[in-house]
């Protein structure tokens, strides 16, 4: 066929990255008409489909082609075919992604998994897996969240050889089972496919990340063409097919290749990296490229094998078509695509070319594309298809942001106040929306004060009858880590500074939210220098979150990140929302310490309960009780020191301080049991020795007794890190700590069991009244 050249309509790209903007950012939903290209991108890369289990994402694309009549091989492609005659036109993009498959489940009830496909795509993919939220594909069609387990900051000082996660050898997924038996009971098996939770997070100037995007713009960008296409200006036939197991050595195209004669092959997915290897063959070749070098802006890219990326053929007249319509459009290198060996298929066609769009970091959770590149591939596709475009139909729908959440008329349940807390953000020096959280939560009576370094404060009166009462002060802190922005590189990136301690590969390589005065700005964060090479090995032993780290939010110049409104000394944090696992166990980043936060607002609502059912201030309690919600705790446990400083100004130093913080729990397949041993579940702890503190027996035997006469689930013993009550220490105070376990400490997988956070409301509101 001769490729002729045609006007094509131009659109505004600034307007089609705002609503990009908003459709990116929306939940799931069912297909409906209307749909448009960037909500296809975002509810095709929101579904995982790992190589051979591509089922959830094919149906998704079948209900948006009912009216083409779609079919589909027992490989698993899917076709449309329009038209009809000569010649014979074939359009390709790929389906799967690489992930995992369950392929073992231990007798505690985490899962083992396999990789797919078997070969990993870069050497850190495993790594980067390691404490990340993952769904679950099971028989029955249902999603189930678990987590990949990960090491525990403040466990790991001193541990040799620690198994990070850097290979499915050290893997272990936590779906909150107990056992084999409660995993089968949840509906998850052998041969379920799992990959990353995800969302596609716009950033500035068009930019788009989410893991798995450089495997769905294909599907994506086929769909648009078919919604567009007009049968009655095409030439002969298009097939359009969407191809499974193309990351398992092509299979599903050899499959389909089978069955459908064409003249010509236009594939549309990412461009290929050449694979590594060793000898004189691999010697020769480390002059040429190794990897497809355009970055995300650069206009649709059409591959090339040739190391100068010189295009011929096919190939080149589709350039030109590009070029004759003004559509940005470049060459670039890629590898031809992989094929299966024992068929030595699917056989190229001698038409045969390859487009694309850039893709940064290929094949990790920060993966990224340009909308503006993806806009230009579908015009190009409906040029070649039908010799014309058209102007793409935007539905100009506003959607409202989510109703600012009502203060609860009585006692609300635990996990209600736990999940408000936990989907609020607060990094250390930046707590004002977790305060004002708090705040919201209390029940009306409570009146708390807010003190110069931003803690809240909240006090009782003792009974007017005690003529001496003891000074008891809980403390629970409202930050989590993040960073700040602390320089603006001259190509745009951020340069941060971590706030608070972390394991480097939790955070590097995924998604973060810059949280600027003119609202939230997604970016990922840049990983090492020669992460894409086949022998990097990411340093072993702990890691901090900062470090010469930078963080890119879509700009490429200072003035651009003015533009987005970002500015030095803005917070970062990491995206996160609370998810429900197997029976009573949840995930959630910022756990540490919203669980403390949330205890205390509970306790609060209970000491002020009526046996009537009434909300009143508690009168009457044999103890001058203060709660207090810190700040700055993960950067030194600045806010409880300035109230512990404050109290002993005026004399007024509690004489028992109970700070509810994480116990940073060994209950980990991953960690060592010779400490830490506190088994999620199974109640509250006594955190009787960690980094900052050590108590007395006596104490601990009290709190024991106290907790078993009010029926309620104790545990203590040994952990890492530190608490705020240890700055009370100096003043004369005791300090007694107190906790629920954690696993996965200071990640974004941290995982609890919402029993130990009643267990832990429940003996605060008992030490309040009785200790």
């Amino acid at each position: 066929m001769n490729l002729r050249s045609c006007s094509v309509v131009r659109f505004s790209l600034p307007i089609f990255y705002f609503l990009f903007s908003i459709f990116a950012l929306l939940p799931l939903a069912a297909p409906a008409a209307g749909q448009s290209l960037q909500q296809d991108l975002a509810a095709f890369t929101a579904r995982p489909a790992v190589t051979g289990h591509e089922q959830a994402l094919a149906a998704e694309i079948r209900a948006r082609l009912k009216n083409l009549s779609p079919q589909t091989d027992n490989m698993g492609n899917v076709t449309v075919t329009v038209g009809s005659g000569a010649p014979s036109r074939l359009v390709v993009a790929p389906m799967d992604e690489p992930g995992y498959v369950v392929s073992g489940i231990t007798d505690d009830g985490f899962l083992r998994v396999q990789r797919l496909p078997q070969q990993a795509p870069n050497a850190v993919f495993d790594l980067l897996h390691a404490a990340q939220p993952v769904v679950i594909h099971t028989r029955n069609g249902k999603w189930v969240y678990g987590v990949v387990a990960g090491l525990s900051t403040h466990l790991q000082g001193g541990r040799q050889n620690a198994p990070r996660g850097a290979q499915p050898d050290e893997m272990y997924i936590d779906i909150g089972a107990s056992s084999a038996a409660k995993v089968i009971q949840a509906g998850v098996d052998l041969l379920d496919p799992l990959g990353l939770d995800r969302q596609v997070q716009a950033m500035g100037f068009g930019k788009l990340t989410a893991p798995g995007i450089g495997d769905r713009f294909g599907a994506a960008a086929l769909v648009e063409l078919l919604r567009r296409v007009d049968a009655s200006k095409l030439k002969g036939t298009l097939t359009v097919a969407f191809v499974a197991q193309q990351w398992a050595s092509s299979r599903g195209l050899d499959r389909l290749m089978q069955h459908v004669q064409a003249d010509e092959m236009i594939y549309v997915g990412r461009l290929l990296p050449r694979r590594g290897g060793a000898g004189p063959q691999a010697q020769q070749q480390q002059a040429q490229p190794r990897s497809p070098k355009k970055e995300p802006g650069s206009g649709l890219l059409i591959g090339s094998l040739n190391p100068d990326a010189a295009l011929d053929g096919f190939a080149a007249e589709l350039k030109k078509l590009a070029d004759d319509n003004s559509l940005p459009a470049a060459a670039d290198f890629t590898t031809a695509l992989p094929r299966v060996s024992y068929t030595r298929g699917p056989e190229p066609l001698k038409r045969f070319a390859h487009l694309s769009v850039a893709t940064a970091w290929a094949s990790t959770p920060a993966e990224q594309i340009d909308a503006g590149d993806l806009a230009s591939l579908v015009a190009l596709l409906e040029l070649y298809a039908q010799g014309a475009t058209s102007q793409p139909k935007q539905r100009n729908t506003m959607f409202a942001s989510d109703a600012p959440s009502a203060a609860p008329a009585k006692l609300p349940l635990n996990e209600s106040i736990l999940r408000a807390l936990v989907e609020s953000y607060g990094m250390s020096e930046h707590e004002g929306p977790v305060r004002e959280e708090v705040t919201k939560l209390l029940p009306a009576w409570a009146k708390p004060e807010t003190d110069e370094k931003g803690n809240l404060i909240l006090r009782f009166a003792v009974a007017k009858t005690l003529k001496k009462a003891p000074k008891i002060l809980f403390v629970a802190h409202m930050d989590e880590l993040g960073y700040a922005v602390r320089a603006i590189a001259a190509d745009g990136r951020l340069e941060v500074q971590s706030r608070g301690g972390g394991i480097a590969e939790f955070f590097s390589g995924h998604a973060v939210l810059v949280h600027a005065d003119k609202g939230v700005r997604p970016g990922v964060i840049e990983l090492p220098a020669g992460w894409d090479l086949p022998n990097f090995e990411w340093p072993r032993g702990q890691q901090a979150v900062g470090g010469p780290t930078r963080v890119d939010v879509g700009a490429r110049s200072p003035l651009e990140v003015t533009q987005l409104g970002i500015k030095v000394g803005d917070s970062i944090t990491i995206p996160k929302k609370y998810r429900k696992l197997f029976g009573t166990r949840a995930n959630g980043r910022s756990f540490d310490d919203r669980v403390g936060c949330a205890s205390l607002i509970s306790a609060v609502w209970t000491l002020g309960a009526s046996p009537k059912g009434g909300q009143a201030a508690p009168m009457g309690l044999p103890a001058e009780v203060t709660f207090v919600w810190s700040t700055q705790e993960e950067i030194g446990l600045n806010g409880a020191k300035a109230v512990a400083d404050s109290l002993a100004a005026k004399g007024e130093t509690p004489d028992y301080v109970f700070a509810v913080d994480t116990f940073v729990s060994s209950d980990s397949p991953l960690e060592s049991k010779r400490f830490a041993d506190a088994p999620i579940g199974k109640g509250f702890v006594i955190r009787a020795v960690d980094g900052s503190n050590i108590v007395d027996r006596a104490p601990v035997d009290k709190l024991i007794q106290l907790a078993r006469k009010n029926q309620i689930a104790v545990q203590y013993g040994v952990t890492g890190g530190g608490n705020d009550g240890a700055t009370f220490l100096r003043h004369g105070a005791v300090d007694i700590p107190i906790g629920w376990p954690l696993r996965y400490s200071h990640s974004p997988g941290e995982v609890i069991d919402t029993r130990d956070l009643d267990a832990l409301a429940r003996i605060v509101a008992a030490i309040a009244r009785a200790w």
